[in-house]
């Protein structure tokens, strides 16, 4: 892999055919995802990236079982005002998936969207981030804090907790779920359902599945469900507790909470009221009726938040249901 002096922006003559092939097969989503897409070079591998539009910069952070895809509807409406980004972290969507476990950490992953922030020279950014992309997103935020002004966090975490779905840790179970996951893709295919209160249509999830096609496209799904740290010698534990303290950075920055509030993961009761508790000022939207997928459940009203939010002139605190 890379050193840090090569992490760079590359061409598409400088990505290696099986990227370029699975980013041209879009069979039966084309519609859904019709972004062009980029690439850069981190320390860990090449990581495939969305980059649209212009204007204020949105940075968009997936979590898992997910990829770029999840973001399709807010990047397509978006990026006719602003210039929408969004990145697959390694092993996910359109990006490498190298074989060494040790790279799918959750400082990792905050370095290496780090190394995409800085490449891309990007400021005044406002985050948008899903489920393991809050604490990816907010890490990345609190190493680099010049770098961003708003936030947009929607059914995710960022600090500590001890909350953990007994269907999740399931999957945690030694080679049982190894077997599941990385085997057979059993999280990614529950999750079309279990993650949804509406369902999905054909095309999307296609889409979802896109990316989940083999034992080695599957590693960092099962990564992410090991390196949930819940005590302190968990390799992660130590990144989190940082990504957390780091929040008090960003109590007087604009902040919308948007949650599915029947997301049986990321549950209001533990994940949304820590947020209040941290950012008591934030603008909150509860969704009563949408899943952990509240892209899914709710897209023209998670639009219309962000577009809200987003055409705020003042940044004063508000709170509203």
């Amino acid at each position: 892999m890379a050193s840090d002096e090569q992490c760079r922006l590359l061409t598409a003559e400088e990505i290696p055919e099986d990227l370029l092939a699975r980013s041209r097969n879009r069979t039966g989503f084309e519609e859904e995802y019709p972004f062009r897409p980029h690439w850069f070079r981190s320390s860990d591998g090449i990581q495939h990236y969305v980059d649209e539009g212009e204007g204020p910069v949105l940075l968009f952070v997936h979590g898992n079982p997910t990829w770029s895809f999840a973001w399709r509807r807010l990047l397509a409406r978006l990026k006719s005002r602003f210039r929408v980004i969004a990145v697959d972290h390694l092993g996910c969507g359109f990006s490498q998936s190298p074989a060494d476990r040790n790279l799918y950490t959750l400082d990792g992953h905050i370095s290496r969207l780090e190394t995409l922030v800085r490449l891309l020279d990007l400021n005044a950014v406002t985050l948008f981030a899903h489920d393991w992309g809050g604490a990816i997103g907010m890490g990345c935020a609190g190493r680099q804090s010049e770098r961003f002004s708003r936030f947009m966090l929607m059914n995710t975490g960022a600090f500590r907790s001890q909350a953990i779905p007994f269907r999740i840790a399931v999957c945690r179970i030694p080679l049982l779920g190894r077997l599941a996951n990385q085997g057979l893709g059993i999280f990614a295919r529950a999750a079309l359902s279990m993650a949804t209160e509406s369902g999905m249509g054909r095309a999307a999830r296609r889409g979802f599945m896109a990316p989940w096609e083999s034992w080695a496209s599957r590693r960092a799904m099962q990564e992410f469900v090991l390196d949930i740290p819940l005590h302190r010698r968990h390799r992660s534990y130590s990144t989190l507790t940082e990504v957390e303290d780091s929040l008090a950075k960003f109590q007087q920055h604009p902040m919308k909470l948007i949650w599915g509030m029947r997301d049986w993961c990321f549950t209001p009761e533990e994940f949304l009221a820590g947020f209040l508790q941290r950012f008591p000022h934030a603008d909150v939207c509860r969704i009563a009726d949408a899943g952990h997928y509240i892209f899914e459940d709710a897209p023209e009203q998670l639009l219309a938040e962000a577009e809200s939010f987003l055409d705020q002139v003042s940044s004063g605190p508000s709170t509203s249901d």
